[in-house]
């Protein structure tokens, strides 16, 4: 494929539909509601007051050679932040908005750019190490302690090696449609990528409703449901990953595939691992080994899903994720 076919190919990753805006009335005042104390109705206007994923800045902060993209919610909720760990080839604008309100809503969330895509600068890395390295650097620069990590796809990769790295800076995980070093079917994800990627642009789709769905009835129409969602943010939008961006990180997961396997006992946090029982992309049978080998992981196989089951069921993940962050 030449290099500008290419480039088109993954530009198809943005999708062009938008999502129809419904008009909602406001619910009529409860008595409680009348009588509440003025300390009260200020905090609930703050709490109506506080961004949304659509509505949030994307801010900027520099960590040794590299000045990341970020963005952050759910501040005034305190505690242990939760950091966003993204899938191949995706920005800021890939993470699904109900996942991020609906942790933010409890949690401080932070999502970011990794080194060199959308809006960060820098090489881009070409290993899950090198990810994780910068990863760490971000948790630093930001003045964290420790935190919760959630990562989807290469970004779940992202966090075991975090974890090993730097255990300290770990309180929790929750790993999402993702597998071990070495995991079978890990080291041919391009094959699989680029082929959804080449026949999403013959048929006029979303590459995402091929990789991360499955071709039933209730998975075509989650995957609808979940692209739409992707296009609720009109404003200040990130880039989209560069090509040489993109090729990096099809190196970096090769390697991982064909990496020895890690001693996954020497991760001690609780994991919550999580998955659709038909995985295309990392094989769900990485998600069970996981679950195994990781001495305190608990496990979540949902029916009909795909790679995307986090998304799918997104009314059902977001309220075991918070129970399972508040334990």
């Amino acid at each position: 494929m030449s290099h500008q076919r290419l480039k088109s190919t993954l530009h198809a990753l943005a999708l062009s539909a938008m999502l129809t805006a419904t008009s909602v009335m406001a619910a009529p005042q409860t008595q409680a509601q009348v009588q509440a104390s003025p300390a009260t109705q200020a905090a609930a206007r703050q709490l109506q007051q506080q961004p949304t994923w659509k509505t949030v800045p994307t801010q900027q902060i520099t960590a040794s050679d590299v000045r990341f993209a970020y963005r952050e919610l759910g501040q005034h909720n305190g505690g242990t932040p939760v950091l966003l760990l993204a899938h191949l080839a995706a920005v800021l604008d890939n993470w699904d908005p109900r996942i991020v309100d609906g942790l933010a809503a409890r949690h401080h969330v932070i999502a970011f750019d990794n080194r060199g895509v959308g809006a960060s600068t820098g090489a881009p890395a070409n290993t899950i190490e090198q990810m994780a390295d910068d990863a760490i650097r971000f948790i630093e620069a930001k003045g964290l302690q420790q935190v919760d990590l959630l990562g989807f796809s290469m970004g779940g990769m992202i966090s075991q090696e975090i974890a090993l790295k730097a255990p300290q800076r770990v309180r929790k995980m929750i790993l999402a449609g993702t597998g071990p070093a070495g995991g079978p079917g890990i080291s041919t994800v391009a094959g699989v990528a680029n082929y959804d990627l080449i026949r999403a642009t013959l048929t006029g789709q979303d590459p995402k409703q091929y990789l991360f769905f499955t071709r039933s009835a209730k998975g075509i129409e989650a995957g609808q449901a979940f692209l739409a969602r992707l296009q609720e943010r009109t404003e200040q939008r990130d880039a989209n990953i560069a090509v040489g961006a993109y090729v990096a990180q099809l190196q970096a997961l090769a390697a991982w595939g064909q990496k020895r396997p890690a001693d996954l006992s020497a991760i001690q946090q609780p994991v919550l691992v999580v998955n659709g029982d038909n995985d295309r992309m990392v094989p769900t049978s990485n998600s069970y080994d996981l679950a195994k080998r990781l001495p305190h992981a608990q496990l979540i196989i949902y029916p009909d899903a795909g790679h995307g089951g986090i998304f799918q069921y997104h009314e059902d993940f977001v309220p075991k994720a918070l129970a399972f962050l508040a334990n």
